[in-house]
């Protein structure tokens, strides 16, 4: 296992971290094998995973109890991270204890702002007297170790957000798709010693469930694009953690033993993406954001992102991308007036504004 340090904190921590939305459920939909998924955390730990992240309402809001099982008896040293996404100070409070009794810890080593979504989301959490402020009580009373930050903002609203030095990690999605949309992000981070956890780096499962189309991503010597998307991550040196959800214990062999650091390998694989011709990969958004600001205020990068799922022909994920993962409301894309502002700038010459009206008819 490979280990990074995680910013100025000097805590080294594994390049894998154990992502814990994906415990698999036993007999009815949301019913939990508490020793199976304990016994899932604990072979991770074995294998050198240490970092390990919940959150309330993963897995039908019990995943931070299963690991409050698991951490009864954990085999080794391990770090927890947790998040609460309300902005008020009294709801931040209340979920921290809750977190700490469910996850039987007297601290957590992470504690997250969650889910942030763009800089007036940012300032909302920051405000005085609001969550911020409550973590940074909690952490002078020593129930938080470190405060970080989880968010879906853009790359240069990462970079103004690591900027102002206020957290120790920042946890965001990134991957060998979208790596455009974050790269100035994690690069200001890492470069104000902000440790860089990335989730989502199977793309949602884009990746791995599309495999015969994206087969060029692997380099030579890999097994599988599962193995080529974690190192692709896990050898960036901005990024300090990779988070991967786990289903099985088999599931947690495989990342503990795919995820590798390879120097030069990130920029390898960047370097014949570019190279590669393929109609159909470039015919999805890269997340450039070179179309925005839209002057009628329609979220161009993350409609045309979300696209990507129905270029690759699923609909519903396209709708649940929208939805859940960027949260906007899909009637804004009937504010564009066809001004084409967006398609002048688009470095791939995406037809934005058809685009626009097929995921209008999604929801018509």
């Amino acid at each position: 296992m490979n280990y990074k340090e995680f910013g100025k904190t000097g805590k080294k921590v594994s390049v894998i971290g154990f992502g814990g939305m994906r415990f698999p459920t036993a007999g009815k939909e949301g019913e939990y094998d508490y020793d199976y998924c304990s016994e899932m955390i604990h072979e991770a730990n074995r294998l050198g995973i240490n970092y390990f992240d919940t959150a309330p309402f993963y897995n039908n809001d019990q995943s931070e109890d299963i690991f409050g099982n698991a951490i009864r008896n954990m085999p080794g040293d391990f770090f927890i991270s947790t998040k609460c996404s309300s902005s008020d100070a009294y709801e931040m409070r209340k979920s921290l204890e809750r977190s700490l009794r469910r996850l039987n810890v007297e601290k957590i080593n992470f504690f997250h702002i969650w889910c942030v979504m763009d800089l007036d989301d940012y300032n909302r959490r920051m405000a005085s007297g609001g969550a911020y402020d409550e973590l940074v009580r909690a952490k002078s009373e020593g129930l938080v170790e470190h405060i970080c930050i989880s968010t879906h903002c853009t790359g240069d609203e990462i970079s103004h957000i690591a900027s102002e030095q206020k957290f120790d990690g920042i946890t965001l999605g990134y991957n060998i798709l979208n790596y455009k949309f974050r790269q100035l992000g994690i690069k200001a981070a890492h470069a104000n010693h902000t440790a860089v956890v990335t989730m989502n780096p199977l793309g949602g499962g884009l990746l791995t469930s599309n495999s015969s189309r994206f087969n060029y991503i692997m380099d030579k010597g890999d097994d599988s694009i599962f193995e080529s998307a974690l190192k692709f991550n896990a050898s960036h040196e901005e990024i300090t953690v990779v988070l991967t959800g786990m289903d099985s214990i088999e599931h947690v062999r495989s990342n503990a033993t795919n995820c590798a650091v390879i120097p030069g390998y990130a920029e390898k694989t960047k370097s014949r993406l570019l190279a590669y011709s393929n109609p159909e990969f470039d015919s999805l958004c890269t997340g450039c954001r070179y179309c925005e600001p839209c002057p009628y205020g329609v979220p161009v990068s993350k409609f045309m992102l979300a696209f990507n799922r129905k270029t690759l022909g699923d609909d519903n994920i396209m709708k649940n991308n929208i939805k859940m993962h960027w949260r906007i409301n899909p009637e804004l894309v009937h504010k564009c007036t066809e001004c084409g502002a967006c398609e002048k700038r688009c470095t791939q010459h995406l037809p934005i504004i058809e685009r626009l009206k097929i995921i209008g008819t999604v929801y018509d």
